[in-house]
């Protein structure tokens, strides 16, 4: 009885170590190789599989989703003699998982290697300033050469980044100094710049101002000869009337400018700034009178009447 059991054990285990061996369910992302004593037969895509026994064996499981393989930090130097610290990662798929399994020992250590050697090789063809402004171009150079060169192993380099590019401390001061010295040199060019707008507008306000007046002042000397024009042609037209006058007959016209005369005198010496005391004349009838015939006189040149010694009885100036 206890014969039938251990038999019926052992012939348990050998199928299920038969089973095992035949049947090979791979999930989805990987592939498998198959060997047949030892060598690469075929490549098992994802799903179920059925092996010879004993004959066919799994040889190598790869990975055929996109890894991250992180490039081990480095110092670099730079063209000009420059230190820099280096840190970078790769994006790596496998495309062939039959290359990538025999083409090549130690995969992410090879991809490792590769890219450490071509940041040195990048980075040392370039200046300190190319290199920390340049960075996209430098993770493109990378891209292309890394890939070429596993494209044997059957991996698609899809990316190459630089983490990290650190200077020196002392060039790092060096760099903020200057940053520093830059800003404040465009500050100072952007306040000369303010300060010469400042003066153009100030100038340009000064000019327009300055125009405005002399347009102002010709305006002003414009209605000024105008108005001594017209006056002229006042004093044209009453000089023509009295001439017309005094030619027919009528002496007595002349008055009127004798009197004009007399008044304005009198006005001057009035208005003097120096004039304490101001002296009438004795005569005030004869300036009444004067007034009153010049008052005539100019109401019969407004009705447009002759001018006659009716109504222009202005007494002579007494002497």
């Amino acid at each position: 009885m206890e014969q039938g059991l251990i038999f019926v054990a052992v012939f348990v285990v050998l199928a299920f170590i038969i089973i095992n061996s035949i049947v090979k369910i791979v999930p989805q992302g990987y592939q498998y190789t198959v060997e047949r004593f030892g060598k690469y037969t075929k490549t098992l895509k994802p799903g179920l599989h059925i092996l010879v026994p004993f004959i066919d064996s799994v040889g190598k499981k790869m990975n055929m989703m996109e890894q991250v393989l992180d490039i081990p930090s480095q110092e670099v130097i730079t063209r000009d003699n420059a230190m820099v610290h280096a840190d970078a990662v790769a994006f790596i798929q496998v495309v062939d998982a039959a290359r990538a399994a025999y083409e090549v020992a130690n995969l992410d250590r090879a991809i490792s290697n590769l890219a450490q050697t071509n940041i040195r090789s990048v980075i040392g063809s370039l200046d300190l300033d190319e290199t920390l402004s340049n960075r996209d171009d430098i993770n493109e150079r990378l891209l292309r050469v890394i890939d070429a060169a596993t494209n044997p192993w059957g991996i698609k380099v899809t990316r190459v980044e630089i983490k990290d590019l650190s200077p020196p401390a002392d060039i790092t001061e060096a760099m903020a100094r200057q940053m520093k010295a830059e800003r404040v040199k465009r500050a100072e060019i952007l306040q000369a710049e303010g300060d010469r707008n400042s003066a153009i507008l100030r100038a340009e306000g000064a000019k327009q101002s300055a125009i405005l007046e002399a347009e102002g002042r010709r305006e002003a000397a414009f209605r000024d000869a105008e108005a001594r024009e017209r006056e002229a042609q006042a004093e044209a037209e009453a000089t023509k009337a009295v001439s017309d006058a005094i030619a027919g007959g009528d002496v007595q016209a002349i008055n009127y400018f004798v009197a004009q005369k007399y008044v304005d005198a009198f006005e001057s010496l009035a208005k003097a700034p120096n004039q304490k005391f101001v002296i009438l004349p004795t005569e005030l009838t004869s300036l009444a009178s004067t007034v009153g015939g010049v008052g005539a006189l100019a109401k019969a040149m407004m009705d447009g009447q002759p001018i006659s010694p009716a109504n222009t009885s202005v007494p002579p100036a007494r002497s």
